[in-house]
């Protein structure tokens, strides 16, 4: 892999000498250097324009090379740069430097050789990682402007299908409607993961907006049980909201849309992987040490297949589906953590394989 000569290296020592030293020897391979001489400085330079390579001395007074690297690394406002840390005290460690975040280490004094090849190594990998990141974006970027493309399409097509079952062009056949019915509802299934797959892009990308306003959890989950409810008499499963009558509500400041998301998944998967039994959704708060409540709690338990303890793991990681066949694109819940973790809550699995699964979200009270 071709290096681009043009790249930028942040050259940090105390002693002028070195300084020049690493100067000339990289200059003459025609890199641009920045020369600094303290760690205050250096992290100034890296927050004001963040160079492609930091050749660091270790020893160095004020922030010496370790705590430099150290604050670099915690930051995750700074990309990824190759630190390569450099010293003429054999007492320095390896160790230490390598498990706060350095890339490469080398003692002086240095064979010009081996700092060359370090430096152009360190730079390979700086540009593999930069190109790795510039196809995700990409990638990205594609995926989210074709699932918002493709909502127009769908969205007409799903008027269209109504005006043709409500028999506004002609009169159909009771088997026609049935079609048509049956290709509404697939449009519908299409609609919800190409909007859900959206939304996860919007999430990942930073672009996602929530609209806080205290929210009864109580409202949204009786409205949500009311719509899935058909669902579930069809397969004579039973559906309970079952309300703590101390928690008046589960009153939360939250985007109440989004949490409507979040219902709507988790109750919706309760329905879908339950044949026989029920599904009960719990609504309760938690009290601090000091009795004021700080938790909000909503659980959705099911009796049905459960998730083996080996998908358990990855289950709310975007794309992976549990074993069962029923199994959708894996979004749902991937989404649903989002949203919460958005939420400053957290959204939690307790499962058992034939004795069903137990999802819990909780959530911050408002005090």
């Amino acid at each position: 892999m071709s290096i681009p000569k043009k790249y930028r290296i942040l050259s940090v020592d105390d002693s002028k000498d070195n300084l020049m030293l690493v100067q000339t020897l990289l200059e003459s391979e025609e890199y641009n250097i920045d020369s600094v001489t303290n760690g205050e400085t250096a992290l100034e330079k890296v927050a004001e324009s963040p160079p492609d390579l930091i050749i660091l001395d270790v020893m160095m007074p004020g922030i010496n090379g370790y705590e430099v690297t150290r604050r670099i690394r915690n930051n995750a406002e700074i990309n990824y740069i190759p630190i390569l840390l450099i010293t003429a005290f054999p007492e320095s460690s390896l160790v230490e430097g390598l498990d706060i975040g350095a890339d490469d280490f080398i003692r002086k004094p240095f064979n010009i050789e081996e700092l060359l090849a370090r430096v152009r190594s360190l730079l390979r990998l700086k540009h593999s990682i930069d190109e790795q990141e510039k196809m995700l974006r990409q990638r990205e970027d594609f995926v989210s402007r074709l699932t918002h493309d493709l909502r127009t399409p769908m969205v007409a097509a799903d008027r269209m299908l109504n005006l043709f079952l409500q028999e506004v062009f002609c009169p159909i056949s009771p088997e026609m409607k049935q079609a048509i019915n049956m290709m509404i509802r697939s449009n519908h299934n299409l609609l919800e993961m190409v909007n859900t797959l959206l939304e996860v892009y919007r999430f990942e990308a930073g672009k996602k907006t929530l609209n806080y306003e205290q929210c009864n959890l109580t409202a949204i989950a009786t409205e949500v049980v009311g719509e899935l409810t058909p669902l579930a008499l069809e397969k004579n499963l039973i559906v309970r909201l079952d309300i703590s009558t101390e928690n008046h509500g589960g009153i939360v400041n939250a985007d109440r849309l989004e949490l409507r998301r979040v219902f709507n998944n988790l109750i919706g998967n309760a329905i879908k992987f339950t044949d026989t039994g029920s599904i009960e959704i719990r609504i309760f708060e938690t009290s601090s040490p000091t009795n004021h409540p700080s938790e909000v709690i909503i659980q959705v338990q099911d009796t049905g297949y459960g998730i083996a303890e080996e998908d358990q793991g990855t289950i709310f990681e975007r794309f992976r589906q549990s074993r069962n066949e029923r199994a959708g694109s894996g979004l749902g819940l991937h989404l649903s953590q989002r949203i919460v973790e958005a939420h400053g809550g957290k959204i939690e699995l307790s499962s058992e394989l034939g004795k069903g699964s137990i999802f819990t979200v909780k959530l911050p009270k408002i005090t």
